[in-house]
């Protein structure tokens, strides 16, 4: 089989094919014969500065869909043959992946590969971005970093169907901006200038739930800008500052929270709870809740030109990789 793998951090550069033989099933797991693979800023952020990398050679990829290949012992619910969309512990990348079952979900009805690759890592995070951790109730407003991402473009639907009162957005661009307005957001505002941007919109007030993936001097200005009593849920470090604490002086005078949320250390502490998670996310995009489009598709042999579009924070909505030809 062909996979994607890279011996050295460093540039999209250091991507290159590898031929391997496929992995076999061992108890409690499966494997795919893939199609599509997700491209995640995970994965940039691993080839770059070893970002979850337990060890060189490493292979990337999140997320995958296919069909189920080989059944190990002790799994129940899967079959050979059956279109699956999984979260693996990397290696992605590859025709053919290895998957705990625990992991891999049925592709539902009506739904295709293609589309379904898209889901493991974006849905579940952004349903629980807005419920499940960020608990967000009608009438009340959201401000969402990096709107027009593939997180970003869920969580603007599930926000405007659980009734939100605002969804405001930041985005880097016009192009981004435009992008995320269609998909839930009332107004997008530029990351220089956010706070007082959302303090204007809403009178003074701020919002009820910021939802964070930049960190560092971004979240000190997504706190600020809560409403008395608002939530902050921080789900990433994507600009790499060093962690920026809040304490009981940034929270006690207004009532403030600071929440975190990781897919992929949820998939480790309580895998029983990510597979609830994933399931109720799943029926968004069944009952039309939630449209996760594909902007850009690459073969195998081209991550690294996916890799070089996040890269350059140009890419919108969701980017995925052809496994096959």
């Amino acid at each position: 089989m062909r996979a994607v793998e890279f011996q050295t951090y460093g540039g999209p550069e250091v991507l290159s094919i590898v031929r391997a033989a496929a992995p076999e099933p061992g108890p409690g797991q499966v494997t795919i014969e893939t199609r599509w693979a997700g491209v995640n800023f995970a994965d940039v952020k691993a080839r770059a500065e070893g970002y979850r990398v337990a060890s060189l050679p490493y292979r990337p990829g999140l997320e995958v869909s296919g069909r189920v290949r080989a059944v190990g012992g002790g799994v129940e619910g899967l079959r050979v043959g059956q279109e699956v969309a999984a979260l693996v512990d990397g290696g992605g990348y590859a025709e053919v992946v290895l998957a705990r079952a625990a992991q891999v979900f049925p592709v539902p009805d009506g739904l295709d590969l293609r589309t379904a690759a898209t889901l493991p890592t974006v849905l579940p995070t952004a349903h629980a971005l807005v419920h499940e951790v960020g608990r967000l109730r009608a009438g009340e407003s959201v401000l969402v970093h990096g709107a027009a991402g593939g997180i970003g473009t869920a969580v603007g639907q599930l926000a405007r169907a659980a009734g939100a009162g605002r969804v405001f957005g930041v985005a880097s661009s016009d192009t981004k901006a435009d992008y995320a307005l269609k998909y839930g957001y009332d107004d997008v505002f530029r990351p220089d200038t956010f706070d007082t941007d959302v303090l204007r919109a809403t009178g003074g007030r701020g919002v009820d739930l910021v939802l964070d993936p930049v960190g560092g001097d971004t979240l000190r200005r997504g706190l600020e800008a809560l409403a008395v009593f608002g939530r902050l849920v921080s789900f990433g470090n994507a600009g790499g500052a060093e962690p920026w604490r809040a304490g009981q002086a940034e929270l006690y005078a207004r009532g403030r929270s600071v929440a975190g949320f990781s897919v992929l250390a949820l998939a480790q502490s309580a895998p029983d709870a990510l597979r609830a998670l994933t399931e109720r996310a799943l029926r968004t995009v069944h009952d039309g809740t939630v449209t996760l489009p594909v902007t850009a598709e690459f073969p195998l042999s081209d991550a690294a030109g996916a890799h070089r579009l996040i890269g350059e924070r140009a890419s919108m909505g969701k980017l995925l990789l052809r496994t096959t030809d």
